[in-house]
């Protein structure tokens, strides 16, 4: 879980975390079925009593585990990198790397004195990730990341209006490796494992990917009209509209024999109103709906873990 303010979306300018008060329903749902959440948490969370004291709990009780997610205009230490850093949301990846390792090691630091544990686990914040942010995260001892998103790239999204978007995932491993830090998207020896999230192409992705190649060169309201009706991938994340697609994913991945399946939210999303997609109280049921569906049907298959206790798995195959 991408534990962060609410409504980021809405790129507020003094961030609020009332849905940290939402998290212990998601918390007992997962005990429910045996399911173990990683809260990676940014700064305003990691600040706010009522996260912290939800985060010793699960840690006293062996019941999750805490990671770090960094978003790089509110982390501090402040160093301004476009004209107004809380509209444009820059990525970490696009300040000098001077910047990004003390941005990395302060979060760090924090994380591990508020909630009197080692750190081990991170998703880069707006999953925008590259070879000198793993190479910081090896340098800190971080040994897990699961920003990577097989299949989806995220060079449209615009973090520095002047920079080149987000990271390309398109052609990264599907499945669990070890980091190359000279290259991202291939195998390594490091000690840091990639665990991407659970995306999967859709049948007819090929098809589809090409219709968008038309569509988008003469309409792009179009082209976003249609992947929206008609997604090329599916990604285990709950959008009020994908409950039997994340469903569809869950029994690929079964008969496929994968070792593990990788399930994303973001917090403010179980709060009404923290994000632009589940606005009421009848869309934050129906989300919880989808997800314990999804949860009654892995538990049959799979073992929940948190991001380290998978690591530790990885280490003794």
């Amino acid at each position: 879980m991408d534990s962060e303010g609410d409504n980021l979306w809405s790129r507020p300018a003094a961030i609020t975390t009332r849905n940290a008060n939402y998290l212990p329903r998601f918390q007992s749902l997962c005990e429910k079925y045996g399911m173990k959440p990683t809260y990676l948490a940014n700064w305003e969370m990691a600040v706010w009593p009522p996260f912290q004291e939800l985060g010793r709990a699960v840690i006293a009780a062996g019941t999750g585990e805490i990671g770090m997610h960094l978003h790089a205009w509110n982390s501090p230490p402040a160093k301004p990198l476009t004209d107004d850093d809380y509209r444009h949301h820059p990525y970490l990846t696009e300040y000098p790397r001077q910047v990004l390792r003390e941005k990395v090691r302060l979060m760090t630091r924090t994380l591990e004195d508020v909630f009197g544990t080692k750190v081990i686990s991170h998703r880069a914040g707006r999953w925008g990730f590259n070879e000198t942010y793993a190479q910081i995260l090896i340098q800190c001892d971080y040994r897990v990341d699961c920003t990577v998103t097989p299949h989806v790239s995220w060079r449209a999204c615009k973090g520095d209006p002047d920079g080149p978007g987000g990271t390309d995932y398109c052609g990264f491993p599907e499945e669990a490796y070890f980091i190359n830090p000279d290259d991202i998207s291939r195998p390594g020896s490091s000690q840091l494992l990639e665990v991407p999230l659970t995306v999967r192409r859709t049948p007819r992705a090929g098809l589809i990917a090409r219709t968008f190649e038309v569509l988008g060169s003469a309409n792009r309201l179009t082209e976003r009209v249609a992947r929206r009706l008609f997604p090329p991938d599916v990604r285990l994340m709950p959008n009020g509209r994908n409950g039997e697609a994340m469903l569809w994913v869950l029994d690929s991945a079964i008969r496929e024999g994968r070792d593990y399946v990788e399930f994303m939210v973001h917090s403010s999303e179980l709060m009404p109103g923290g994000s632009p997609t589940f606005i009421t109280r009848g869309s934050i049921e129906r989300l919880y709906r989808d997800i314990e569906l999804l949860f009654a049907h892995a538990s049959r298959y799979f073992q929940g873990q948190t991001l380290g206790e998978y690591y530790n798995r990885k280490l003794q195959s």
